[in-house]
């Protein structure tokens, strides 16, 4: 019980809030709102599974943001160009992959700092696509908006691509070797290269792998709308690694769950209609989402030190 308490502390703690949304603010469960809460959410959640990882291999990626409104420009161009949509998601997925392969080029092979590196290729990529876009919407053809499906299948589509993502990530940390490497290198590199793990590595993989998922989320988000924002993304990063860190993923590395992530982000995402209901203003949202951050992190602390 020990193990999981950072993880239950989280599920109280939302099963709470739903509880006072459910006394104060029925309507927050109406069926087509809250479904529409979850599938915006859904990019965040590959965002959110995706930084977890880079922590737990004692990392850190802010560029996230920025990448993923990167990837989701490129693929809504391509698209607007006439190819076709499969063309389109893997344009936003090399380009994922391209500014992963980056990241972790520059942190593992140079072995520099990750918070200097993700700054640096943070502003590099927003200003880029700030200056080529002017911050114009891209008109999406038609029959891209929900893969071409109705609404309602359309989300379930993409909620159900985001679940079986973390899914699929969590079944690989636990039973496979190189989810394994990931939090050796982030508990001890010494030891996990006495083990013949090679550090450098599993965090270029990390790395990229944080990249194919921010490519992932930026199709799940281009889906949702006929037209794709430039400045999309913004404050994505802040989001993921609350939700991360809220979720029991350790700062220092080498300890974390991804269904912990999906507790946190849940957790987050009942901050901002719970404010409004209350009569608060929105732009708290973003405070207290800080402040989480920061008691998480000195709930670990005080932890490690006990």
């Amino acid at each position: 019980m020990r193990n999981y308490f950072r993880e239950l502390c989280v599920l109280a703690a939302l099963f709470l809030m739903l509880i006072l949304l459910a006394i104060f603010a029925p309507n927050f469960f109406e069926l087509q709102p809250l479904q529409s809460r979850l599938t915006a959410a859904a990019p965040k959640l590959l965002l959110a599974c995706g930084v977890a990882l880079v922590i737990v291999a004692r990392e850190i990626d802010i560029s996230i943001g920025s990448l993923f409104a990167l990837a989701g420009s490129g693929a809504a161009m391509a698209a607007a160009a006439g190819l076709s949509f499969p063309a389109a998601v893997a344009v936003a997925l090399i380009i994922g992959l391209a500014g992963g392969a980056i990241n972790g080029a520059l942190v593992a092979g140079l072995r520099l700092p990750s918070i200097v590196v993700t700054l640096a290729t943070m502003v590099i990529w927003r200003e880029g696509l700030r200056l080529g876009q002017q911050g114009v919407f891209i008109n999406l053809p038609p029959g891209t908006q929900w893969f071409g499906l109705s609404m309602a299948a359309g989300q379930g589509v993409v909620c159900g691509i985001a679940f079986g993502t973390l899914l699929l990530l969590a079944l690989a940390t636990r039973h496979l070797a190189a989810g394994r490497f990931i939090y050796a290198v982030g508990s001890d590199d010494e030891a996990a290269r006495l083990a013949g793990i090679s550090p450098r590595i599993t965090r270029f993989f990390v790395f990229l792998l944080m990249g194919f998922l921010a490519g992932m989320g930026a199709v799940l988000n281009m889906v949702q709308s006929p037209q794709v924002d430039p400045n999309s993304g913004r404050g994505l990063e802040l989001e993921a690694i609350a939700a991360a860190v809220v979720g029991g993923v350790a700062v220092t590395g080498g300890r974390g769950r991804l269904w912990g992530v999906l507790a946190g982000l849940l957790l987050l995402l009942c901050i901002g209609p719970a404010l409004t209901y209350a009569g608060v203003r929105p732009y708290w949202e973003k405070a207290i989402q800080g402040g989480i951050i920061l008691a998480a992190v000195v709930a670990d602390g005080l932890r490690r030190q006990r």
